[in-house]
Formats: C-alpha cells, structure tokens, sequence
C-alpha cells in the first residue's frame, strides 16, 4: 500500500473519502497520479458494521458539534444534528439506501424550465444530459447499477408489493425495484444481497457499492493511491501567487500535520467542504478561498424530503429485504398544473424500531404514538424526495463563537422551506396517502423530514464566475489548482438521489485533472 511523503508536493491531495473523493481518488490512481486520501473518520468495512441503528450511529456518525437556525422543522427537533452525515472512510455511501438515478434532461436546465421563481436562486447548470451520459455509464457500471448493464433488478419485499399495488391502482405507470446500486447477482468479486434488512447502517454483505471498500481498495492496489483516515483537515495553505500548496490537519491524537500538494480537491460533502473553504482566508483571500463570488456556502439544499406510513390489517412486515426496494417516477415530472415547478420521486423506505420510535413523528408521546408503533409489523411506508428550490439565504456560515475540538469554528446551518417546497410536500403527502388507502390502509401517517438527508450545494457550479464557485469541471474560479469534488458542486438538486451523479462527475473531473497535469496546465 502507498504511504507518500508529508514533503511530496507533486501529489493530488483529496479532502474527503465518500462518493465523490473516494471514487476520484481510484481514478486517479489508476491513471498513474499519486493521490493522498484524508478523511477525517476511522476506516470500517463489512466484518465491524452492526444490525443496530444505534450502535452504528456512534460507530460511524459525524458527531461534531453544529449548530442549525431558519424555520425548518429540523432545527427544531434535531437543532445540533442539521444533518447525519457518515465520518468514516468511504463517507455516507456507507450509510445510504443504494438508490441511483440520473438526472431528467430539463433538470439540467432548472432556470431555464421553471423561469423565474420568486424567492429561489435558480441557474442552469454548465453542462447537460447528452454530455452526462457517457459518464453516467461509467459510473453505472463500476458501481453496479441494477436496471443498467444488463443487471437485473432486486425482488420485490412485501413493502414493494404494497407499493407496487397502491401505483397501480393510482394509474401510475413508471414503477419497479429501483435503480440500485446492490449487487442482484454476484459481480466485482461481491456477492449478491441476501436481503438481510436494516443496512442503512452499513451493508454486512458487502452486495451495496461503497468507495469506501470498492474504489479505495481498487485504488490502492495501484500503488499510487494512500488513504489517511482520522486525518481531519483544517486549513488549506497557498503560496505568493495564490495557488494552493498543502493542508494542514489533526491526526487522532490531535497533533497538527501539513501535507504538501500539486493540487488540492475538497469532497468533505454540503457542510464540511464549505466550512474549510471558509476557515482557509488569509490576507490574499480575506472572505475565504473561492469565494470571490461570495457564493461560498450558500444556496444549501437538502431535497424536499418526507415520509409516509401506512398501517394495515394483516401483517406486512415492511423490515424484511433491502431498505429501499422500489421506486415510482410518475411524479418526478414538471408539471405546473400541480401548483409547483418541478417534480418528487417516491421510495419505498422501512427504518428499524429504534429509529422509527425516535423519527416517526418526533416529540410525539401518548396513545396515538404507541398505537402506531403496535402496528410496527403491520406497516408499509415511503419516503419522498423532490427538488428544492435554491435559495442563497439557505447557508453554511462559521459561528462566530463556538469551536470544535482543533479549535476550528463549527458550522451553522441555516435552512428555511421555500414556498414551492411546501406545496410540493403537501401534494405528495396528498398522493402517497391516496396510494396506501387505495389499498386498504387503516391508518396513515404523516412524517416530516429526518435530518437524513440529501446535503446538496454550497459551492454551486456555474457558467459565469460571478454566479459560483466551480466551473463545468469543478475547478474553482478563483484558484486553478483547487477543485471540489462532492455534492455541494451542485447547481441545482433535481429530484433524483444525487449518488450516482456525484461519482459521475468525478470520473469526469479526474479525466480533467490528468489532462491538466499532463499538459502542465496546472
């Protein structure tokens, strides 16, 4: 395995190990370039997760400190957890369903379809459909993508057989087992899922694509790729002429490294990447690094989320089989008759007792709550993911007073709904309903959005380097030699779970890189 020189400055430093920097960390290595991995968490594969969502939550959890304001109900339920986010090698594709979508045409081109939505920061992303596809093909074959390839999608849990009963009975049309990057068959040297249940929390199989223990090890067999886990940046360093040069970070112990650097790649996700980019000013960058725009942490996006349950008079026992196991995208159009721009994806979704007790309607107690949680077995439920409107009051900003353990001003999170974002909840909780009663629900439930979630912009791509942070390759504006590699490169969030376009984007950030340094460019 590569360990590289802390002296080295002719390797690629990546800031983060999830999708995006875990899988642009083995490409390039597999291209020839020495690459150093730093995440902040510890390194944990298949043989040290857990079947409890608790255990694993302090087991693999970003726990830092944070802190949340604006009116979303999140700040008030869950005010020092905005968001649940993974801090550990391989980042939350550890913990994620294994939905993965592309992107719909027009949702490339948000400003353009939806025109001008009062309150919301729209803008057309630099790049399309036709130029992703290629790429998206990539990416769906390295992670495995059932529905691509000739995979076969996964079977159908009772959960689905619910759902897909409901779908049919509200003529919808475009539903199945979903898009999901689980193995459905043994391939890439992993089994097939054994539809064990409860793997949010990490798959024990290893069927579930993850860059922590797919793309790093591929990575690292090349000899070129190093990954440092418990190595959580702090600062990233520039020479006279402003380009970048290192980083500094604290091992596990807390002692301060630097590492040197060609170029320096931030995928520490839609929270961490912008709070390093803030906490990185110096005399040549007083309002932090990239951010010439002022763009830097705003226009935050967390997907309009929800969820639904229903309740029925036989069992439905909605735990077994994989967490996600079936999708409908009848609603994922734009259709403004609807009363709202854009579009949400339905999914199937069962959380385990502990989680659904603490997340099912949160602060609620009495008869109403355990009546509900009796009917545990007899439940089937889904959740729902749409595109939230950008807004630029929507932001990651330093507190001004409260720092982490490395003396390092944590993040606030700053979110308030957008009108379009409400009425497109209400409509879908209107639509899920109907689905479930039209099956025979005896009782449905509401729930509104986990701070698990979707972490969506903060260092927006843009055509124009007034407008954001990155270009169309996520090469910042302001710094050539700086990049950003993860989901807060985001324009705009379509309605699509973003972790399929996250490692496409990457591959295709790090065929640009190689090019780049090939040609001395950078």
């Amino acid at each position: 395995m590569a360990k590289f020189s802390k002296s080295d400055g002719d390797v690629v430093v990546i800031v983060g190990s999830g999708a995006g920097g875990g899988t642009l960390g083995m490409e390039l290595a597999m291209k020839g370039i020495k690459t150093v991995i730093l995440e902040a968490g510890g390194r944990h594969g298949p043989q040290d997760f857990v079947n409890d969502e608790w255990a694993s939550f302090g087991q693999i959890s970003w726990l830092d400190k944070r802190t949340t304001s604006g009116d979303w109900r999140v700040s008030r339920d869950f005010s020092g957890l905005p968001a649940w986010i993974v801090k550990a090698v391989g980042g939350s594709t550890l913990h994620w369903a294994g939905a993965s979508l592309r992107f719909q045409p027009h949702e490339w081109k948000a400003r353009t379809t939806y025109g001008n939505v009062k309150g919301a920061d729209l803008l057309d992303w630099p790049i399309d459909a036709k130029e992703m596809a290629p790429w998206y093909a990539r990416a769906e074959n390295h992670m495995g993508t059932t529905g691509t390839n000739g995979i076969p999608r996964l079977p159908g849990n009772n959960n689905y057989k619910v759902f897909a009963a409901g779908a049919k009975k509200m003529g919808y049309k475009t539903f199945h087992t979903g898009n999901m990057s689980i193995n459905s068959q043994p391939r890439d040297g992993r089994g097939a899922c054994q539809q064990i249940g409860f793997c949010f929390q990490g798959c024990k199989s290893g069927a579930k694509w993850s860059s922590g223990y797919v793309s790093i090890p591929k990575g690292e067999a090349t000899g070129k790729l190093e990954c440092r886990s418990n190595s959580q940046v702090l600062k990233i360093e520039h020479d006279k002429s402003g380009k970048v040069n290192g980083v500094v970070y604290a091992d596990k112990d807390g002692k301060v490294h630097k590492q040197r650097a060609r170029i320096v790649c931030v995928a520490g996700n839609s929270i961490e990447s912008p709070r390093l980019l803030l906490n990185s000013e110096s005399n040549m960058f007083k309002n932090g690094m990239a951010n010439s725009s002022g763009q830097v942490g705003r226009n935050y996006m967390r997907h309009m989320t929800a969820s639904t349950y229903a309740i029925f008079e036989k069992p439905v026992y909605f735990y077994r089989g994989t967490t996600m196991a079936g999708i409908i995208q009848d609603e994922a159009r734009h259709d403004t008759s609807r009363g709202f721009v854009g579009g949400y994806e339905l999914e199937t979704l069962a959380l385990g007792l502990p989680f659904m007790a603490a997340f099912l309607d949160p602060g609620q107690w009495g008869r109403e709550f355990s009546a509900s949680m009796e009917g545990y077995d007899h439940m089937a439920g889904l959740w729902i993911v749409g595109e939230d409107m950008p807004q630029a009051s929507n932001r990651v900003t330093l507190h001004k007073k409260i720092k982490d353990q490395h003396g390092m001003p944590i993040p606030n999170v700053n979110f308030s709904d957008h009108e379009n974002d409400i009425k497109m909840r209400n409509h879908a909780w209107k639509q899920s309903i109907a689905l479930y009663e039209s099956v025979g629900a005896t009782k449905t439930i509401k729930t509104p959005p986990y701070p698990s979630t979707h972490n969506l912009g903060t260092n927006r791509m843009s055509a124009k380097a007034s407008d954001g942070v990155v270009n169309k390759y996520g090469q910042t504006w302001d710094i050539k030699n700086l990049f950003v590699s993860d989901g807060s490169q985001f324009t705009t969030g379509a309605a699509e779970n973003p972790t399929l376009t996250i490692v496409a984007l990457a591959m295709r950030q790090a065929e640009y890189i190689a090019k780049q340094m090939s040609s001395k460019a950078i």
